[in-house]
């Protein structure tokens, strides 16, 4: 048996969505600019993707700008905002999180860098941003907030709609990079507040390299590609049609599995967790006890090096990880566990699993066997084990 343990970094194409796609990796082979019949028909099934994703957020269709991925997303957004701002205030300040993925915290930096203001406000233990912070982090110059809506190695929920008050009472325009919350817990951007919001495919069964950003209506923004006029002037290039309808396909799935799936995940997740800290010594899970997708579970285990347990793991049958997919192979421990306090050792003492739709309780219970075989052995020849448990 194999389990796969690593939906946060990227997931399986659905059957259904395999399906919708084929066809435009074939014979419906038109460009989407096109205004032939062919080019028409592709049109149209581009247009219906970009109803299907905007109702998963509860969206107009025009506010779906298609990209890349949730990298380009965050990308658009943030310097897209940035720039957009700069007439009114040459040195842009943001607000931003420790603990963003890298596609924010680089862009992020990559500003400070060029001229920039940035502030990175630190969460609390459990990983969870005080929204008083963002508002004490506030200058005249504040021209953007980007926070995460949750965290892809805790899955941490970060109180989006209060921040986005926050922003809103100082108007300034808020963002949030929803990859890691879509799929999994209900998003309502019009409840949230926000004005630009960040998703991807591969995170919730569909293709890899599409994504879109959510921009509302009257949001401005400077497009960071130049070429042509798609995507309302905002992302040009020809469409990715068989991947923008893969994304499309998945989303209606998303929309209508949602609440069961999160339910029936939230169990398995929980039964591991409890298995795991009652029969392993010397570990702890670390992110919100509650506030938190249904399905990612960090666990720091004392006297283990991360890398190895992730390739021992491997070698019995199960595929997790010791954080981002981007991250993988990094020296340094994670950000996000150095920004919650972890101390270093343990941070790279730290593994994420995390569930998908496939998961079942057969392949939890495999899992956890060959946790405790990997960790037991890990342990035995390792000396940091001891040295961990010293006062």
């Amino acid at each position: 048996m194999r389990v796969y343990l690593d939906y946060n970094s990227t997931t399986p194409v659905a059957p259904e969505v395999l399906d919708a796609m084929l066809p435009y990796l074939s014979d419906s082979y038109g460009n989407a600019s096109s205004i032939h019949s062919s080019g028409q028909h592709a049109r149209n099934a581009v247009e219906h993707a970009r109803e299907s994703v905007a109702a998963l957020i509860n969206a107009k269709p025009a506010e779906i700008v298609f990209t890349s991925g949730g990298t380009e997303a965050d990308n658009l957004a943030i310097l897209g905002a940035v720039e957009a701002a700069r007439h009114a205030h040459p040195r842009p300040h943001i607000i931003t999180t420790a603990i963003e993925h890298h596609a924010v915290l680089h862009t992020c930096q990559k500003l400070a860098a060029t001229g920039a203001e940035v502030t990175f406000v630190p969460p609390g233990r459990s990983g969870v941003v005080d929204p008083q912070k963002i508002r004490a982090a506030l200058q005249p110059n504040t021209v953007l907030i980007t926070v995460m809506h949750a965290n892809n190695e805790l899955g941490t929920i970060q109180p989006v709609g209060e921040i986005a008050e926050i922003a809103r009472e100082s108007k300034i325009l808020f963002h949030t990079d929803a990859v890691q919350s879509a799929g999994k817990i209900p998003i309502d951007v019009k409840s949230l507040g926000v004005d630009l919001l960040s998703l991807s495919a591969h995170k919730i069964y569909g293709p890899k390299g599409v994504g879109a950003l959510y921009v509302k209506t009257g949001t401005r923004i400077e497009p960071q590609l130049h070429g042509g006029h798609h995507e309302r002037d905002l992302r040009p290039g020809t469409e990715n049609v068989p991947a923008i309808v893969g994304f499309g396909r998945a989303a209606e799935l998303a929309s209508q599995h949602l609440a069961a799936t999160a339910l029936q995940i939230a169990a398995l997740r929980d039964r591991f967790e409890r298995a795991v800290t009652a029969q392993i010594p010397d570990c702890h899970i670390n992110g919100h006890a509650a506030t938190r997708t249904p399905n990612t579970s960090n666990i720091t285990f004392l006297g283990a090096e991360g890398e190895s347990l992730v390739i021992a793991l491997d070698l019995r049958g199960v595929e997790c990880s010791t954080g981002a997919a981007c991250s993988s192979g990094a020296v340094e421990p994670s950000h996000v566990l150095s920004a919650i306090g972890l101390p270093a050792d343990q941070g790279r003492s730290t593994v994420r699993f995390s569930l998908g739709r496939a998961t079942t309780a057969a392949e939890i219970d495999f899992a956890l066997n060959a946790l405790t075989a990997a960790l037991q052995h890990l342990r035995e020849v390792s000396p940091r084990y001891s040295v961990a448990l010293k006062p």
